[in-house]
């Protein structure tokens, strides 16, 4: 994980009707969809949708860099080449033709909506700017979700924990994961005696658990 990694996200604030996982195609309803775009296209395609009037999710953040002995910070898509955005896939068209835009992704041309829960699990992370950085996807091991606090509702899996807990949050359409860390002491865990149990949980095999966090 990078330390220095400080996390900003362009995001356009228009209410999601989603509220789970729906992997189905709706006519006339608004769901999130993910763009291939061209390289170093990610920020003018978001800037020209939300023109056009449409929520865009375009997770950034600040990498630090040394050069002998000076240094910056770049900012870098946490998903470099795509840019999620919500509209109704039978009105596409003002989408395909917007500058940068290469395709949705999808199966074949069938267009595949993001799932709704791993979506709004990063957009509650963006929201409570807590620091994230890319990591190698996950999509399989103790999934939990976080049950209060700034972070309610986000869901993710465990890979680690030590006096940090470690989080993987994925898009799997993107086959695409970021990394968050909650310090353990501000996390409980439902359903499990303690933390030894969560151990055992783990090496048995994925179950469900919920976390919570701590104000």
């Amino acid at each position: 994980m990078c330390e220095n990694g400080i996390l900003d996200v362009i995001s356009y604030p228009v209410e999601s009707a989603a509220g789970h996982a729906n992997w189905r195609l709706k006519g006339e309803y608004p769901q999130w969809f993910a763009l291939a775009v061209k390289p170093r296209f990610d920020k003018s395609v978001a800037q020209a949708l939300e023109m056009k009037g449409y929520e865009t999710l375009l997770p950034l953040y600040k990498k630090h860099h040394k050069y002998g002995t000076r240094s910056k910070f770049s900012e870098l898509p946490l998903f470099p080449g795509y840019v999620c955005c919500r509209f109704d896939v039978q009105s596409r068209l003002p989408i395909l033709t917007t500058p940068g835009v290469i395709q949705v992704l999808g199966a074949g041309n069938m267009p595949v909506p993001l799932a709704d829960v791993e979506v709004n699990s990063l957009k509650t992370t963006l929201k409570a700017r807590h620091p994230v950085v890319p990591y190698p996807f996950v999509d399989a091991g103790q999934r939990v979700r976080i049950k209060s606090g700034a972070l309610a509702g986000v869901e993710g899996i465990v890979i680690s924990f030590t006096q940090r807990v470690r989080l993987v949050l994925s898009i799997t359409l993107l086959q695409r994961s970021v990394l968050l860390e909650i310090d353990r002491e501000l996390v409980s865990v439902e359903d499990a005696p303690d933390w030894a149990e969560l151990g055992r949980s783990m090496a048995s095999g994925p179950t469900s658990l919920d976390l919570a966090e701590g104000d």
